[in-house]
């Protein structure tokens, strides 16, 4: 059997899941919604709802596994409450405790740093808020490790909480020139 592979770049408002199950809310929007997919598609790992970014569709469970590992560099880029310090980046860096099925978690050691400039992402289809609220900034966080909310709850714990998610990079393949929402099929994935 010859399997199917896809990179999406998930739309903010989507799960990532194709079918509603008895825990879904009928009125939430899924990815099966955005085009046609074969039987047996899967995501390779999660992005909440107001998350948004790349994201890996299969049919191969073995590839779903390989991609979930602990050496696979996801990259976020993060859109953060306030400007982020060095002193915080270095934190990131060096791991910090974050809460997980009730219990302290210590992340691992990852690559972090601010980035200069505002990234050219597709305007959010919900404002995430004006200028009056405060200045924002933008981060750059690469993890191995892909916890629940870890990135956010790693921003919060250095007191930046995040107000806008975007998964940028997995291994070798990027979100670059993707629209959100857009679709490609592949031959398999640089990883």
């Amino acid at each position: 059997m010859s399997h199917q592979h896809f990179k999406i770049y998930k739309p903010y408002g989507y799960l990532s899941q194709f079918i509603h199950n008895h825990k879904t809310r009928r009125n939430k929007s899924l990815l099966g919604e955005l085009g046609e997919f074969p039987e047996g598609i899967m995501a390779i790992g999660r992005l909440d709802e107001d998350s948004e970014g790349l994201l890996f569709l299969t049919t191969d469970g073995k590839m779903s596994e390989t991609v979930r590992s602990s050496n696979i560099e996801k990259e976020y880029y993060v859109q953060l409450d306030g400007i982020i310090t060095e002193e915080a980046i270095e934190q990131l860096k060096s791991g910090v405790s974050i809460g997980f099925n009730g219990k302290k978690y210590l992340t691992a050691p990852c690559k972090a740093e601010i980035l200069d400039a505002t990234p050219l992402f597709p305007e959010r289809s919900k404002k995430i808020r004006d200028e009056r609220h405060g200045p924002t900034s933008w981060a750059s966080i690469t993890l191995t490790e892909g916890k629940f909310r870890q990135v956010k709850k790693m921003t919060t714990a250095v007191g930046f909480p995040t107000l806008r998610l975007v998964r940028y990079r997995i291994a070798n393949e990027y979100l670059t020139g993707m629209h959100s929402g857009e679709i490609f099929e592949v031959k398999s994935f640089k990883l």
